[in-house]
This record gives structure tokens, C-alpha cells and sequence, in this order.
């Protein structure tokens, strides 16, 4: 019976992992487009996109450079909420239950101040990137990326 039992664990182990992604796939250099209607669009034109170099990214992080078509950010360094990767907003969920969910700050070149970037990491090989900002001058933009290089 003990041999059967562990058999089973083992066996619902390797069924839970296969459906596990590794992280560090997401390496690499990711652009697109903002989507989205109006009602999602603050402060990026029509034709806004935006790249996002991902340096590094695993369960406890992003290192990665942010940029969009109309230079706001040039190439931000993508600065992690610190512990936020502990907390139980990284598994929020969107429409199609990402794997992952980053919250960083990126600087902005215009004076606005900083924006929060929502990284979310999707199995089907795609990041969305949510920028939003307040205040006087507010940023709401919705950004869908596929790689474009490793």
C-alpha cells in the first residue's frame, strides 16, 4: 500500500510539472502593439508600441529594459516592486489566466513620473504589458508582445 501511495504522489508530482513553463524562456526581446479601445487608452497614441528586453525573469524577478515607439521611456530600466514577489498579486489573474504576474515601476523621460508596469507571462508564448501612471498627466495603456528575438 506505502508503494502505491508513492507511486500515485510521484505520478500527480510529474502530471503538475508538465504543465509548468519554465520562466526563463521569457528571456529575450518582446514587442507589440497597444490594444485596446478608447475607454484603455490614456496618454498612447494609436499606433503605440512598445519592447520590453528581458535580460533575466524567474520566479523571484525581472531584470529587463523597457521602451515605446514614442520614446516616453527610452530604455527604462525595469525597477521590481521589492517583495512584492512574495505576495499574492503575482498570481492575480486576466483574461487567459497568465502563468505570472510582475509589478515594477518604469521612469519616464516626460516628467510625469514614474508609471507601474504590470508584466503578465502567458503559456501561449506572449507577454501582456499594462503601463499606467496618475496624476496630471495619466498613462493607461495595454500592450500585447511576442518575441521578436532570444
Amino acid at each position: 500500500m506505502r508503494r502505491g501511495a508513492a507511486a500515485a504522489v510521484l505520478l500527480g508530482s510529474l502530471v503538475a510539472l508538465s504543465g509548468c513553463q519554465d520562466l526563463r524562456d521569457f528571456a529575450g526581446t518582446w514587442s507589440g502593439p497597444r490594444v485596446g479601445g478608447e475607454h484603455v487608452r490614456r496618454g498612447f497614441g494609436t499606433g503605440a508600441s512598445a519592447t520590453l528586453e528581458v535580460d533575466g525573469i524567474d520566479l523571484d524577478g525581472i531584470s529587463a529594459r523597457l521602451s515605446t515607439n514614442d520614446d516616453r521611456f527610452g530604455r527604462a530600466t525595469i525597477v521590481a516592486v521589492p517583495g512584492a514577489e512574495a505576495d499574492v498579486l503575482t498570481s492575480m489573474t486576466f483574461d487567459g489566466s497568465p502563468l505570472r504576474v510582475f509589478l515594477a515601476f518604469a521612469e519616464t523621460r516626460d516628467g510625469g513620473g514614474d508609471a507601474t508596469a504590470f508584466i503578465s507571462l502567458y503559456s501561449d508564448d506572449r507577454i501582456e504589458l499594462r503601463l499606467l501612471r496618475g496624476g496630471d498627466d495619466p498613462l493607461y495603456g495595454i500592450f500585447t508582445l511576442t518575441q521578436t528575438s532570444d
